[in-house]
């Protein structure tokens, strides 16, 4: 069943809020950084501005889709890049390297007992903010990201690490953005967002410790340009878990789903 509401709501809506966020933020900062790839990086500041929803599907067991609206923020000049939950600080960059801090809200991690029916009597798992470094080097052929981050409000006390290729494929007002990742995140991560604890074990649901693992993602971002400085798009994405985070009694899907649409105003 779908929900709907506004970021003024309460805890749990808020939550599912930075979920849109990050689905639209990452679509949007993915589309901003394709479109760029060749460019140098800007001497003034530009922003983005727009709206869109997302509906997703987490892999916990008997969990209900969420589907929501929120608006889009994006901020760049030549030492900030900023695209809600992303806020980057350039430590260097070039035309085709950038060296940069990095730090990233990941609301999309976690859930609350009420979730579903399978989580009653599980504590509930709070999303946590994630720093460390990024680099992002821009070529003709395809745009290469890595990243290292680790759990700055000490929530699984993990680390977690990414690679990701993308390109777009332009032909007149259309664009058209693969791209292909694999993260690999610690044990103390999946413990946390997929262990069952000795107390929070039942007859129907076992402990388990979870160990690290590597999870890959592909995903496609469809774009459209009506007119000077405004843009539509549409983003697909599915992530495939490693096994250590298939195997836990909480999870009963392999992968996580999201659909996304939105409009950005280019200023």
């Amino acid at each position: 069943m779908s929900r709907f509401s506004k970021v003024s709501k309460a805890a749990h809506h808020s939550k599912a809020g930075l979920i849109v966020a990050i689905a639209l933020g990452g679509a949007w900062a993915s589309s901003a950084s394709a479109q760029t790839a060749t460019s140098t990086e800007p001497e003034k500041s530009s922003w983005g501005l727009g709206v869109g929803a997302v509906a997703i599907k987490k892999p916990y067991r008997d969990i209900d889709n969420e589907t929501m609206g929120l608006p889009i923020v994006s901020y760049e000049n030549r030492w900030i890049s900023a695209s809600l939950p992303t806020f980057d600080f350039k430590i260097n960059s070039g035309d085709s390297l950038s060296f940069r801090l990095r730090a990233r809200y990941a609301g999309g991690d976690g859930y609350e007992a009420e979730d579903s029916s399978v989580l009653t009597g599980m504590e509930e798992r709070k999303a946590s903010l994630w720093a460390g470094a990024a680099v992002i080097w821009k070529t003709e052929f395809a745009n290469f990201t890595g990243e290292f981050l680790a759990d700055a409000m000490g929530k699984s006390k993990g680390t977690r690490a990414r690679l990701q290729v993308d390109h777009r494929f332009a032909s007149g007002r259309f664009g058209f953005t693969p791209r292909l990742a694999a993260e690999w995140v610690d044990d103390k991560y999946v413990d946390y967002y997929y262990g069952v604890r000795q107390a929070e074990a039942t007859a129907t649901r076992a402990f388990y410790e979870g160990k690290s693992t590597t999870n890959f993602l592909a995903g496609v971002r469809l774009d459209y340009a009506p007119a000077k400085h405004h843009i539509l798009y549409l983003d697909l994405a599915a992530s495939r878990f490693g096994s250590t985070v298939k195997d836990s009694p909480l999870v009963d899907k392999p992968n996580q789903t999201s659909i996304g649409l939105g409009y950005v105003y280019r200023f």
